[in-house]
Formats: C-alpha cells, sequence, structure tokens
C-alpha cells in the first residue's frame, strides 16, 4: 500500500491543466465493443480505474494499441466470448465500477453478458436496479447468482420502447443508451441523465451511425440501426480535477491558472464555489484563481445558512462535496454541506476534525462546517483516504496546514488522478510518494 507524506504550508503559483475526464472515458471505452471498426480515443487519462479498463478490454480480445501520449485505437472485431465467462474475468469486473457499462454494449452486440457485482469506491449503496430494469425494459432475460455474487443477462433480440427511469443514473443511462442503439424500433428514455459525460457518449455514437436525438436533455429518442462503425472522438477536460485545482488554490492561498477547462461543460460548479466566496475568472476557456487571504461564504438570501447540495445535472456533481466541504474549513462563516446520494461519503470529515476543523457530523449525508477564516490552522495527520474524492480532499487539507501529514491507500487517489503528485510539485507543493 503507498502512502503520500504531504509537507504543508507552501503556496501553489503557476499553470496546470486538467486530465481527461474520468467519468467520460469509463464509457467511451465500453461503447467501442459496439462495432468490429477501429475507434481512435483522444486525451485518455493516465489513471488506475481507466488503464484497469483498458487491460480488461484486452483480455477480451479487443485490439488496443496507445499511438500517442494520452492517444487510443480500439477495435473489437474479435471478442472471445468464452472468456467473457471465465472466472478471471468476473473476477477482475468485481474489483472495476465501470466495468457495469459492458453490459449494454456486450448485450446489444452479442446478446450475452456475464458480469460481476462491480467494486468501485466504499462510499455506501450504489444500486444497480436502473441499469437491469432498463435492459429488462428492452427485452433482456436477467437473473442473478446470488452464490456466485454474478449477474447474467440475455437477449436474443433487443427491442425498443418507452421508458421512465427510476433516478437520473448517469451510468445507468449510459448503459441503456448503449444497449438501445442496436435494438430494434424506437427507445424512449424519460428521466435520462443528461450531464456532459452521457451528452459526449451520445454525439459519438451519432458519429458512429446511432440515431439519438434530445441530447442533453432529461428525454432521449433512439432509433435503433443494425450496426455501428469506428469514429474519433476526444475526452473533455475533468470537471473535478478542475474543481479540485479550485479547493487546492483558494486553500493554500495560491495564484493558479487552470488552462483548457471547457468551461462551457461545467454548469453550476464556478457558481458553487463562488457561494463559498472564492474569485475566479474566466479568461477563454482558462480558470483564474487569484490568491485570496480570506473568502466569506453567502448567505441566503432571507439571511439563513448557505445549504451546498449535490444533485441531477445540470446540479452540482456529488464528486465535488467533499472538496467543498474541505474549501469551507478556512471560510469566514458556516455551511451546510448535504450529500443526498451516498450515505457514507461524509464519514472521511473524522479525520479532518482530528485535523483542527471545526465540523459536526449531523448524519450520514450532513454536515455543518464552521470556517475558521484562517484564524487557525490546520495541523499535519495521519490518515487513510477512503475513496477517490475524500482522498483528493484530504490532500488538499493536508496541503494547507501546518506540519507534515501522511495519506495512505493513496491508491484510491491514483484511480481518479493522473500523477498528482508531480503536477502538483511542479507548481509548489511538496508531496512524497513512498
Amino acid at each position: 500500500m503507498a502512502s503520500f507524506i504531504i509537507e504543508g504550508g507552501h503556496r501553489l503559483a503557476g499553470d496546470i491543466h486538467p486530465q481527461g475526464a474520468k467519468n467520460e472515458v469509463l464509457q467511451i471505452i465500453c461503447a467501442t465493443l459496439l462495432t468490429a471498426e477501429k475507434v481512435t480515443v483522444h486525451n485518455v487519462p493516465n489513471i488506475l480505474d481507466v488503464n484497469n479498463l483498458i487491460q480488461l478490454m484486452r483480455d477480451m480480445g479487443v485490439e488496443v494499441s496507445k499511438t500517442g501520449i494520452a492517444t487510443y485505437t480500439f477495435q473489437a472485431a474479435r471478442i472471445d466470448t468464452a472468456y467473457l465467462e471465465s472466472d478471471e474475468f468476473l473476477k477482475k469486473c468485481s474489483s472495476l465500477r465501470g466495468s457495469v457499462m459492458l453490459v449494454g454494449p456486450l448485450l446489444a452486440r452479442f446478446g450475452k453478458a456475464v458480469i460481476s457485482k462491480p467494486g468501485g469506491d466504499k462510499i455506501g449503496r450504489r444500486r444497480l436496479d436502473t441499469h437491469f430494469i432498463g435492459i429488462q425494459r428492452l427485452g433482456a432475460g436477467f437473473s442473478y447468482n446470488e452464490t456466485a455474487g454474478t449477474f447474467e443477462i440475455t437477449a436474443n433480440r433487443l427491442k425498443g420502447t418507452y421508458m421512465l427511469l427510476d433516478e437520473a443514473s448517469v451510468t445507468g443511462t449510459a448503459n441503456i443508451v448503449m444497449a438501445a442503439v442496436r435494438a430494434e424500433g424506437k427507445t424512449t428514455i424519460y428521466n435520462a441523465a443528461c450531464e456532459p459525460y452521457v451528452q459526449q457518449l451520445c454525439r459519438m455514437l451519432n458519429r458512429m451511425g446511432a440515431k439519438i436525438t434530445g441530447i442533453a436533455s432529461n428525454l432521449l429518442t433512439i432509433e435503433g440501426v443494425k450496426e455501428l462503425h469506428g469514429t474519433e472522438h476526444t475526452i473533455l477536460p475533468d470537471m473535478i480535477e478542475v474543481g479540485s485545482f479550485i479547493g487546492m488554490a483558494a486553500m493554500t492561498a495560491s495564484e493558479l491558472t487552470i488552462r483548457n477547462v471547457s468551461y462551457e461543460n461545467l454548469g453550476i460548479i464556478p457558481q458553487c464555489f463562488r457561494r463559498l466566496g472564492i474569485r475566479l475568472e474566466q479568461q477563454g476557456d482558462d480558470i483564474y484563481v487569484p490568491a485570496q487571504e480570506t473568502y466569506e461564504i453567502e448567505s441566503f438570501i432571507d439571511g439563513s445558512i448557505m445549504t451546498i447540495a449535490d444533485a441531477p445535472w445540470p446540479g452540482l456533481t456529488p464528486d465535488l462535496l467533499s472538496v467543498m466541504l474541505v474549501v469551507a474549513i478556512q471560510a469566514k462563516g458556516s455551511v451546510l454541506i448535504h450529500q443526498k446520494m451516498f450515505e457514507s461519503r461524509l464519514f472521511f470529515v473524522d479525520k479532518l476534525i482530528d485535523m483542527g476543523a471545526q465540523i459536526i457530523l449531523c448524519d450520514p449525508h450532513r454536515a455543518v462546517v464552521i470556517g475558521h477564516n484562517h484564524g487557525l490552522r490546520l495541523h499535519g495527520g495521519n490518515m487513510t483516504s477512503p475513496d477517490i474524492r475524500a482522498g483528493i480532499a484530504l490532500l488538499i487539507a493536508a496541503m494547507s496546514a501546518d506540519g507534515i501529514s501522511r495519506i495512505h491507500n493513496i491508491e484510491q487517489i491514483d484511480r481518479g488522478y493522473q500523477d498528482i503528485e508531480g503536477r502538483l510539485n511542479a507548481i509548489g507543493a511538496r508531496i512524497t510518494r513512498i
């Protein structure tokens, strides 16, 4: 198990570039299974979850070539269908959350998918009902082997239908869309997720020959086609990393420019940081964060305490609530952080309290942060990262703290952030990997 040793109290300065979006690229790689032709993907981040999925694709028989620093080609012309039912395949799926999005493409192309219950972050229950109910609506048969912990989905023929999703699940929507593009007839998906990642997937599928309308809305209409062909696709910058860098600049009172952020795809994220009092400027497609010695949390118009909560797009992504909670520690004022989707995601605040933060954990979903206004400094701590986003939040806290901190289980951070210590050290951080 690797660890970070962080020497806190150093300001950052300069430019930093966000990596390709993790949550998008996992969908895009799975979608390459829908055609036997070559698909080229640019701006692929070099992170653990993506690398594991790429290796899994190779094991399945996909021809994968790295043709540039962040460019890969995928050609799924000869899939080893026997391997897809092997214990090795199922074991790898169980350790990779994104593997669930293999179901839609495999079912659409081969009529069958067997997958184990996927792993990933320890952030509470992440049910798969939306995925499987939607795919069942398309005519697939579904069974769960409780002893083996595997799902088996089969369909001789997928047929388009109307469905109203029980929740606007991003991965659920992606899975259903990938199955529906090769189904017979018209599929209508209401309450579909409409995050930029889903928009990107739909646009790529249309370039491959799919017929999807309603992109960027929560009502998607898909006319099924018999086959798809190859294409090229460029992954968006990672909005979670952009938000993480804004939080780092604020907590360390640093001047930072975040380059090429695809500002129009950030949605409400800049506005939410501004509500915490953080000044940031859009400069073309860059975000400039000036050094701020203090920042004050806004109140609602009636004077009540600010609440920041996650919501389906275009609401705030839940992946940034951990970062915003940490940023509020040194703000002037108080804020209620309400994490609605995952009941274990706020438990990492105990580690922040040990570092000197003033936080009241109300329940598994809500925490009140009482800002220090830089009147008190955090002190270094010894902690373990429970998930990707808590890991980066703890790293931000450690970078702003007095003294030395240690963060263990940083493989969780590596799952979502490419060479994070190298990029941060280049702009003034002091982070050592051991």
